[in-house]
């Protein structure tokens, strides 16, 4: 089995200063590059996936702004892989796939943000395609969400949705569980 880490739109929007503020991105970035560290250490594919939105009434990730830089907490290193995407799927219209299969890789281990749309739908597209993943839930970050007038906090968010993909994808770990038996 060959597996691979994926970064998901670690992207500067998401930061401070950004247009779509997560709660405690830096958290989530800094867990994202120990294990990304981890994977280069044992010759293994960084994959990283940045997200460019082609919508006219797009709110952020607009193409040409510093806000879809990868931040540079997780900056990519000369042997890791950049896709770029404009959909929740790391899967749709990329490269993704074929990457995977033309390398052998058939594990991932998935990290970044938003949990509730890009990490949800990737991973679950990921599964569903018949790759092991694993999903690391300290390496990931979410807002608040506002729905018929109520406010569900980031953190109930956040376990909302990895609970529901624990249950029925793929474990979800902490970044030291995952360490710890990535040795």
């Amino acid at each position: 089995m060959s597996r691979a880490l994926l970064i998901v739109d670690i992207q500067n929007d998401y930061f401070s200063g950004g247009r779509m503020e997560l709660v405690e991105p830096e958290i989530a970035a800094s867990n994202a590059n120990r294990i990304a560290e981890a994977f280069r250490k044992k010759g293994l594919p960084v994959i990283y996936m940045q997200h460019i939105s082609l919508e006219e009434d797009a709110e952020f990730f607009l193409p040409n702004t510093i806000g879809i830089e990868i931040h540079p907490s997780v900056s990519p290193q000369k042997d890791d892989t950049l896709f770029k995407k404009h959909y929740p799927n790391s899967f749709r219209e990329t490269k993704l796939r074929e990457y995977l299969e033309a390398n052998g890789i058939d594990h991932l281990t998935i990290t970044g943000m938003m949990t509730h749309i890009c990490i949800d739908t990737t991973t679950r597209a990921a599964v569903d395609s018949g790759l092991h993943v694993e999903l690391i839930a300290d390496a990931c970050a979410t807002r608040d969400l506002t729905f018929a007038g109520k406010t569900t906090r980031a953190e109930e968010v956040h376990t909302a949705y990895l609970a529901a993909i624990n249950y029925a994808f793929c474990p979800v770990i902490t970044t030291d569980e995952f360490l710890k038996a990535f040795k």
